[in-house]
């Protein structure tokens, strides 16, 4: 097993050595009063350059990575970064930006985030857009600040905000950070939010209704022009999380289906790092209504007359210089600052990036590539677990969770006419019920014994509403030679299921880790290592 860097230590190894001073050296004791320095040095590793990057090196060797596997986690979007974004991200013009250097010197950068908020525009249907959210979490807490900020305005901010059973873990957490109380709203057999339990909950102090489209069932809601309807005639608002903007961008835009304000995960969307905890970014966008609320500052635009050179006979008109760019402070109903700097540059310009490389063609093709992989893997998989949206062919599994408009037979027994199955969009969501009930063998085990066969696990338990939840989400930039892969890995983890469930049930056999203790590990967790 690898040592801890810290086991490899050797007291004075060092791997770099730091240039001497060219400034006057100053007592650090004039500089830092005695409470705020270290009464002994720091139990940091010493080791030489070559063990570090060997250690490094070899650690990265027994992780997985979407570099050399594949990583279909629904709703988290793990699709491939294109090398191309690091490349030009690392220029110098780029990378040596200095975050508060003055405008008049950042006219490059500041043109392409005003152009990438336009295309966000575009994608959007909505009015304006802040580039300032770091993440999805906080783009909710954005999105959710404007709603109060203008319901407050009116004097009344409002109570409640509806959220699905179905909804991410974020959107109930960013309610009540906002200062509103989260309600829950069931979904139908369909799969859609329950329009007699939206009603029967949408009240006068309602101030906002969070969904996800497509939701976490994979599924687009089919209700929601009637939702959207009863939100605006309540005077409430419809707030999309954009975690799911991978199966819409280019073919639908969520402003013509009534939403007012949604965060995008261009961490996710638009293929820029994603994982570890960061990087990430959460643009918001919002309606006319909601925009003069938006963070300071925004990028301006501002036209002027071409620039006229005399150095020659005949003048020249230089064209290369009749827009500048600046930044908006002055936008009195603002919420604020929510950022330091003005975002996570970094990963906006890798999506601009994206963009312009795909194009518009690009973007809807990367859409409907996902939403085929998707199908792909629910129509393969079928015969061999129960899926949450698509008709399942085994004779002896339980029926299918969520099918069409029409209707299905009730529990009572009453006869009501077939509905057909329901196609999910770019994820779609198995369960490891049937596993479960003829060889006790969980959807845990399932993943476990995914990782021996090379591939990361989909994301498991999640939605809630899904007993033994799998979600697939394989994206636009897997083939079908790896999907046919990781579908041929499922279909013989459901076979040993039947005939071997104990190797299943005590898998990964052949990663560097072995099945651990995940209770002794969420109660006895180490995060400090001790010298012995």
């Amino acid at each position: 097993m690898t040592k801890l860097i810290f086991e490899q230590s050797k007291p004075g190894r060092q791997g770099c050595s730091l240039p001497l001073s060219d400034v006057p050296a100053q007592d650090i004791k004039k500089l830092i009063p005695d409470k705020y320095r270290r009464a002994t040095p720091p139990e940091l590793p010493e080791a030489d350059e070559l063990t570090v990057v060997r250690h490094y090196t070899n650690l990265s060797k027994k992780n997985m990575g979407v570099d050399d596997s594949f990583y279909p986690l629904g709703s988290c979007t793990m699709k491939y970064n294109p090398k191309i974004n690091e490349t030009l991200a690392a220029l110098n013009g780029f990378s040596r930006l200095h975050p508060y250097q003055p405008e008049e010197t950042a006219q490059g950068i500041l043109e392409i985030l005003y152009h990438l908020g336009e295309y966000l525009k575009e994608i959007s249907g909505l009015a304006e857009v802040t580039l300032q959210p770091a993440a999805g979490a906080h783009g909710e807490f954005t999105g959710l600040k404007l709603i109060r900020a203008y319901l407050h305005s009116r004097g009344n901010p409002r109570k409640y905000v509806l959220i699905p059973d179905s909804a991410h873990g974020t959107n109930p957490a960013s309610v009540v950070f906002c200062g509103y109380e989260p309600v829950e709203i069931k979904s139908d057999d369909c799969g859609n939010i329950d329009l007699n339990d939206l009603k029967s909950k949408l009240n006068p102090e309602t101030a906002a209704m969070m969904i996800t489209i497509p939701n976490t069932l994979g599924l687009f809601d089919e209700n929601l022009k009637e939702i959207s309807d009863l939100l605006h005639k309540n005077g409430s608002f419809l707030y999309m999380d954009g975690a799911n903007l991978n199966a819409l961008m280019g073919l639908a835009r969520p402003a013509d289906f009534g939403v007012d304000v949604l965060h995008f995960n261009l961490h996710k969307t638009f293929a820029t790092p994603h994982g570890g905890g960061g990087p990430g970014s959460g643009p918001v966008a919002a309606c006319n209504k909601l925009a003069p609320y938006l963070p300071v500052p925004l990028i301006k635009k501002h036209s002027r007359q071409p620039v006229t050179r005399r150095e020659q006979t005949t003048p020249i008109t230089d064209h290369r210089l009749p827009i500048t760019y600046t930044l908006d402070y002055n936008r009195p109903q603002s919420i604020g600052r929510i950022k330091g700097f003005y975002g996570n540059v970094g990963v906006a310009l890798r999506a601009y990036i994206y963009i312009r490389m795909l194009g518009a063609a690009g973007l809807k093709k990367s859409t409907e590539m996902a939403v085929l992989n998707a199908n792909y893997i629910a129509a393969r998989l079928k015969q061999y677990y129960r899926l949450a949206c698509a008709a399942t062919a085994r004779n002896d599994s339980p029926p299918i969770l969520h099918r069409g408009i029409n209707s299905v037979p009730t529990q009572s027994g009453e006869s009501r006419p077939n509905r057909d199955p329901r196609r999910c969009m770019h994820e779609c969501v198995l369960t490891g019920e049937w596993q479960l009930k003829k060889s006790g063998v969980k959807t845990l085990d399932i993943a476990k014994r995914l990782l021996d066969y090379g591939f990361h696990p989909p994301t498991i338990y999640f939605p809630l509403i899904v007993h033994e939840a799998l979600m697939i989400e394989p994206t636009e930039t897997e083939s079908k030679e790896t999907l046919d892969a990781f579908i041929e890995a499922m279909i013989k983890i459901a076979e040993e299921s039947e005939k071997n469930p104990e190797l299943v049930k005590s898998a990964p056999q052949t990663r560097p880790v072995k099945r651990l203790d995940e209770v002794k590990a969420a109660r006895e967790l180490v995060l400090r290592w001790h010298k012995k």
